[in-house]
């Protein structure tokens, strides 16, 4: 009898999330991949497309359909194409276009993103995290207020909570089927307080993840973000991602082990940023399992290599499922 593919639920936004989907993409293994995005980004097109017709922000969707595209070379010329001049024009991406007039015309983003994902034969499906127009918003250490993604990423003082406005958004139905089915959840790699934590302040998604079979794992950065995550250890990214979730959400951190070159680590000191430090007993003392693995992409930039996150997902997708069919006496561990 054949067995039903993985089910993989991957959470997050940026250029993370559409790393691991890449990689995930191209597993031998049957998968079966859902992607929940981040809808809070305010700056460039995606910020003007936003203030201009009022919908959602279809940057971080665009990657990922570029990402779980079976055309991904064709698709990604096309729908990261940016215009270079032309009144009106300038800076947008076609995809970003593409997905605001698919959006007027369906009258719904995320029936937009769904029309979109199947004429372009995605592997996959992508969700926003809810349909909800949401800000960002910020309490530095310091007491003061911060609206907006872009203006919290280019903050350099430490971040103390981030909120959803309005706060009672919900997520599409199909998230929460979606995660209940899970053998898998993964959050992260990607900006800990504006690509990972919003997805968990939408009612009702922290408490389908804890409610699910699925093993809930974090994907640790490589590298602080300036301001947001500046001298944050492993174990704090996972304190601050159960700190917005309500309680303790990870049941995995995937930590890297592998070098990251001594070239590009002066590159990112000049900018103000270290490698995030692996403080592995702090993590296990949280009762949370660490998993190593050399996750390093080498290239200019200090980015989640998109094979080597998808072998670690993997692996932890196929435990887990072994885990669910063992007899009760027979559990084994991830």
């Amino acid at each position: 009898m054949k067995k039903p593919p993985l089910r993989i639920v991957s959470i997050g936004g940026g250029t993370g999330l559409s790393a691991l989907l890449h990689g995930l993409k191209h597993a031998t293994t049957p998968v079966d991949l859902t992607a929940v995005v981040t809808v809070t980004d305010d700056g460039g097109s995606s910020g003007r497309l936003r203030r201009d017709f009022d919908i959602l922000p279809p940057g971080d969707i665009r990657n990922c359909m570029v990402a779980l595209s079976e055309d991904e070379a064709l698709l990604s010329r096309l729908f990261q194409y940016r215009f270079e001049g032309g009144s009106g024009l300038k800076g947008h991406s076609f995809g970003n276009l593409f997905l605001t007039a698919l959006t007027h015309i369906t009258g719904d983003f995320a029936l937009a993103v769904k029309q979109s994902s199947e004429v372009l034969k995605i592997r996959g499906h992508i969700f926003p995290s809810t349909s909800e127009n949401v800000e960002l918003e910020a309490v530095l250490e310091d007491g003061s207020l911060v609206y907006g993604e872009t203006k919290i990423s280019r903050s350099r003082r430490h971040i103390s909570t981030i909120r959803l406005r309005p706060r009672d958004c919900k997520p599409l139905p199909e998230t929460l089927d979606a995660i209940a089915a899970a053998d898998l959840i993964t959050l992260g790699p990607g900006s800990l307080f504006t690509s990972v934590i919003p997805n968990l302040l939408v009612a009702g998604i922290p408490e389908a993840i804890r409610a699910s079979r699925a093993a809930k794992v974090y994907f640790v950065n490589l590298m602080w973000q300036p301001g947001e995550t500046t001298r944050f250890r492993a174990s704090d990214h996972i304190r601050a991602i159960h700190q917005h979730a309500g309680g303790k959400l990870i049941d995995v951190a995937v930590v890297n082990s592998g070098a990251i070159r001594l070239a590009a680590r002066r590159r990112y000191a000049r900018e103000q940023a270290e490698p995030v430090e692996n403080d592995l007993d702090h993590i296990r003392a949280m009762g949370v399992q660490v998993v190593l693995a050399d996750l390093v992409l080498q290239t200019e930039v200090v980015r989640h290599d998109p094979r080597k996150a998808a072998i670690a997902a993997l692996r932890l997708a196929r435990g887990n499922r072994r885990k669910s069919e063992a007899p009760e006496e027979n559990k084994i561990s991830l």
